[in-house]
């Protein structure tokens, strides 16, 4: 099974990309929360990937964090919740808001999610009440609702090469408002420290 792809991003026309690997060109349908994070087409990308194998098409879908690519596969398992669905909840909301409404039980903020009807939102958090890990825990400490400095610095730490223990534990050591610049300066500190 592909885990990963580097290459070199040839198009991007949301949701699918082109991403060349040494001659061949893989195409992936990836969350808008990965595709803002992409650059520009000709530089080089790494993503984490997810094979999905139908009887009629073998699907990649691709995912700037691991965190991103857990919580996809973590959607997957939930009865009535195919990729499209859960390629749709990662493009309305960033791995920490989903986590944030499954700790506080928000079935409001799925239901803005377009394909989200409110016994399917129901059913998500009853589902992923316990099972998100690292991105529940970092949703829940750092603050009522993860920011994007949260969610930025966690990105941040983790394409450093921390793992997501490390990465979400240093980014709650800095203090709720601060910028990503500051999330990311108090978290290597921390790290640096342990």
């Amino acid at each position: 099974m592909m885990g990963r792809l580097a290459g070199v991003l040839l198009e991007k026309h949301p949701p699918q990309i082109l991403v060349d690997v040494t001659g061949v060109g893989y195409e992936l349908d990836v969350p808008m929360s990965t595709f803002c994070q992409l650059p520009a087409t000709g530089q080089s990308v790494v993503l984490h990937t997810h094979l999905v194998v139908r009887e009629d098409a073998h699907l990649l879908y691709g995912f700037a964090t691991l965190a991103e690519r857990d919580l996809f596969r973590q959607l997957l398992r939930i009865s009535g919740v195919g990729a499209k669905m859960a390629l749709a909840l990662l493009s309305g909301m960033d791995a920490g808001e989903l986590a944030a409404a499954v700790v506080q039980q928000d079935v409001a903020r799925l239901v803005r999610v377009p394909g989200v009807g409110r016994k399917t939102a129901e059913r998500l958090l009853l589902e992923l009440k316990g099972k998100l890990g690292v991105a529940a825990v970092t949703a829940s400490a750092s603050s009522p609702v993860a920011g994007p400095a949260v969610d930025d610095a966690l990105s941040a730490l983790l394409a450093l090469g921390y793992n997501e223990r490390e990465a979400s534990v240093a980014v709650g050591q800095a203090d709720a408002g601060e910028s990503v610049e500051h999330r990311i300066r108090a978290a290597l500190k921390w790290l640096s420290r342990s």
